[in-house]
């Protein structure tokens, strides 16, 4: 073999080396002149210093910059990287203004913005938004954003984006245009654009403090007879967070729009979730229990992303379970409160066992915050998302309903609008909860599934229950130590 000739080795990327961002971003304008086949995006870019370095990386994919601006004034001092776009800029603070046109139709990643019969639509988690236009694009960036979309009315009647629609009027030559402004400062993975042909299922909820907000399910003429189960579980959702959580919704406006291909099964962009159409329409004439379940568990989930995950992000792809496994476990009480706890709670478990437990014990195990990743993609595991889950679960049974209760409340007090960690969720329960969780913390860091023996004795009306614990090796873990398990226990009499 030709040793030239070999791909390169894949770039592994490891949490411990986790640095601070160079450049901050805190606000985005964006400017779609919008077509199927062709887009044209004018990003301005409102940076300002927060390190040493004077060059800015803008990360990009498949993008070609046809031109830069630096405070408004055309300049040289840029360069391509590798498909990132580098500029040199003197000062602390700057304007950057970047020009890419961007092809939908042909984006067969689905990544980015992409053409989906007829409609455009985007998915930017983990690192879509780089498909658009040239941005640090990682989690802990965070800017509130201002959109404009123009392009022909009878091709793209409905425009959406994130936030509050602040202006619509009419263009030249049958177009128009659309204004959006998300007040709340939100990484660029959560950016969300939605141009088509749809109709809404349109709905209000009035909040704990009394706010009117507009409910929209966007999908297909013809489509929405069989959104009406999705909208009452979007209501519910709003109702219950509010009351279990303290979490109340924070815009004027929040729109669902369900798409046949897109290629997750939700998507929780700030006030516009984007949904696979199975996650949104039920027929009462063919759809199932099963499917009623999926649907009112899914957008419950997506919505609670507003808190977990939207207004408190992640500092980086290793925290995904930050986001992700509270939020299980928030729908999963959610669901529970709706229908039957037992039941539900054996259908998680069914779930943890078939899904989790083969992972866990297979050659891909991992703990619920891994230490590398060669690709970000592969980070979307039953480990991360339901471990994850059952292990603030572990945290809720330790301490009980109530401390955990006011656990997440410090959480969301001390870091709304920042991009947070693992270790800050656990240092909140456990400053909130009034608890030590310094051994429990082991959860994060080890991966495989403890196997516990127990062996009851009962002798003169005194039971006694050992236990016994063993954490087998995984791939990098040889040697584990013990982890607590909170057991519930009961006796019953003959």
């Amino acid at each position: 073999m030709d040793i030239s000739s070999a791909p390169p080795a894949p770039t592994i990327t490891h949490r411990g080396d986790y640095l601070p961002p160079e450049w901050l971003v805190p606000e985005v304008s964006l400017d779609f002149a919008l077509g199927l086949e062709s887009t044209v995006v004018k990003a301005a870019l409102q940076v300002r210093r927060n390190g040493a370095s004077p060059t800015i990386r803008l990360k990009g994919d498949a993008l070609k910059a046809e031109a830069v601006t630096v405070d408004g004034v055309p300049t040289n001092a840029w360069r391509m990287d590798d498909g990132d776009l580098l500029v040199d800029l003197p000062g602390e603070a700057h304007e950057i203004g970047i020009e890419t046109r961007i092809a939908p139709a042909a984006n067969t990643q689905l990544m980015g913005l992409y053409a989906s019969n007829g409609m455009l639509c985007t998915q930017c988690e983990a690192e879509g938004f780089r498909r658009i236009t040239f941005f640090p694009d990682r989690p802990d960036v965070l800017s509130t954003y201002r959109v404009r979309m123009s392009g022909d009315k009878a091709l793209f009647p409905v425009l959406l984006a994130n936030g509050n629609c602040t202006a619509r009027g009419e263009g030249e030559s049958g177009a128009h245009w659309a204004e959006w402004h998300d007040p709340w400062p939100k990484p660029s993975y959560l950016f969300a654009l939605v141009a088509g042909d749809l109709v809404a299922n349109h709905d209000t909820f009035t909040t704990c403090s009394g706010r009117t907000v507009d409910l929209n399910i966007w999908v297909r003429e013809g489509d929405q007879d069989r959104t009406g189960h999705a909208m009452q579980a979007l209501k519910h959702s709003m109702k219950w967070d509010e009351e279990t959580f303290g979490r109340e919704y924070d815009l004027d406006l929040f729109n669902v729009v369900a798409v046949s291909d897109f290629n997750m099964g939700a998507m929780e962009n700030k006030g516009l979730n984007v949904f696979n159409t199975r996650y949104i329409l039920a027929d009462p004439d063919t759809a199932t229990d099963a499917d009623y379940d999926g649907i009112e568990s899914v957008v419950a989930h997506e919505y609670f992303h507003n808190w977990s995950g939207n207004r408190v992000t992640c500092r980086d792809w290793f925290q995904l379970s930050l986001k992700e496994g509270f939020t299980v476990l928030r729908d999963q009480l959610f669901s529970q409160d709706m229908g039957s706890a037992a039941v539900k709670r054996i259908e998680d478990v069914r779930v943890l066992r078939a899904a989790q437990f083969p992972e866990d014990s297979g050659p891909l195990a991992h703990p619920i915050r891994p230490d590398s990743y060669q690709e970000i993609s592969n980070f979307y595991t039953a480990t991360v998302y339901n471990k994850g889950a059952e292990v603030i679960r572990m945290m809720r049974t330790l301490v009980g309903p109530e401390r955990f209760r006011a656990g997440c409340d410090l959480y969301f007090a001390r870091h709304d609008g920042e991009a947070a960690t693992c270790e800050d969720f656990v240092k909140a329960i456990e400053d909130g909860a009034g608890i030590d969780l310094a051994q429990f913390r082991l959860w994060y860091a080890q991966a495989g599934t403890p196997k516990v023996t127990a062996h009851l004795d009962h002798e003169d009306n005194v039971a006694t229950l050992t236990l016994r614990q063993d954490v087998p090796a995984t791939p990098g873990q040889a040697e584990k130590q013990p982890m607590v398990i909170p057991l519930q226990l009961a006796l019953f009499d003959s």
